[in-house]
């Protein structure tokens, strides 16, 4: 069970001063037999009074205003958890019974939100693909795990190609993206066969080789399967949700587990820079601290609101015409 410290920084920098600020965040871990919580505590610029409450899908959300002028808004986050890593049971079901069984729960409440792909254009081809995964003889423990490795093997992990705009087509398209993106297409390919699937948002944790998706939220997917419950899958490592993963909240898409939203009244030019560090200790005996991150990373910036997959196909055009030049 090891112990894991997490600083997030979100910070706003507005080019001059707004006001009637208000915010979402949904930055509090979740609380249950395999994730304790020793301590937590969220800090906002000039300590406004956050009311916290739990949406429909069990996540605690907390919101909070800033009426008065200001140019930056700095939201902290400091975390100490102790995780236990899930165990996957035998399946007791064969997969004769377990596909008829998941064909019902389109008809059931607690299930409807995760059963149906968002519309896109490319949905018979994900279709086709999930459905070739699916063996005569699968289950669908085993399908979904199949499907998990397809995007990690056929999607590279690059950064800064996508952002939160891009969609399920556009990602397709390109091959490519980054863990929520992954974790987008994994969604669409479990549901188009009737495993009911979720996003889940939270952090990951380093390890001796390296974690893709270290240094800032991370996303994953969870996969209901008869008898076993939910199963996480994630697709950015090709792994089985472990102790190293650290859950936030979880929902339909990234839309539903957004860590930090909000409006204001005032100039649309703005700077975020967010930032993740984790440290943890793997071995108590000896006292080792593997890959301890104890200072944030660089925050990465962004200023422009414009979708970089749009930049990032200019470019692959431009590149095709200088080819087609020489």
């Amino acid at each position: 069970m090891p112990r894991f410290t997490v600083k997030h920084i979100t910070r706003y920098i507005y080019s001059v001063p707004v006001r009637d600020n208000a915010n979402q965040i949904m930055l509090y871990p979740v609380k249950d037999i395999h994730q304790a919580v020793l301590k937590h505590s969220i800090k906002i610029t000039n300590d406004p009074q956050v009311m916290v409450y739990k949406d429909y899908y069990g996540n605690e959300v907390g919101v909070f205003e800033q009426a008065s002028p200001h140019q930056e808004l700095t939201i902290t986050s400091d975390l100490i958890v102790i995780t236990t890593a899930p165990k996957i049971l035998a399946e007791t079901l064969t997969a004769e019974e377990q596909w008829p069984l998941l064909t019902t729960y389109k008809n059931k409440t607690n299930f409807i939100d995760y059963m149906f792909p968002e519309p896109f254009q490319a949905d018979k081809e994900v279709k086709i693909v999930a459905n070739q995964e699916k063996q005569k003889n699968a289950t669908p423990l085993e399908t979904a795990l199949k499907l998990n490795t397809y995007v990690y093997e056929e999607f590279q992990y690059v950064k800064g190609i996508t952002s939160v705009e891009t969609t399920v087509d556009e990602i397709w398209k390109i091959r490519a993206g980054v863990c929520q993106d992954f974790a987008h297409i994994l969604l669409s390919m479990l549901r188009s066969i009737d495993i009911p699937a979720r996003y889940v948002s939270g952090y990951i944790c380093p390890n001796k080789d390296g974690m893709r998706g270290e240094g800032a939220t991370h996303a994953w997917v969870e996969a209901f399967i008869p008898g076993l419950n939910w199963v996480g899958l994630d697709p950015t490592n090709n792994c089985v949700v472990t102790d190293k993963h650290i859950r936030l909240a979880n929902g339909r898409s990234f839309l539903d587990c957004s860590p930090v939203k909000g409006t204001f009244k005032g100039a649309s030019t703005h700077t975020l820079e967010v930032g993740v560090s984790v440290s943890y200790d793997n071995d108590h005996k000896e006292g080792l601290i593997l890959n301890a991150v104890l200072q944030p990373k660089p925050l990465l910036k962004s200023t422009d609101s414009s979708n970089s997959y749009r930049k990032y196909m200019e470019m692959m055009q431009r590149k095709q015409q200088e080819q087609q030049q020489q």
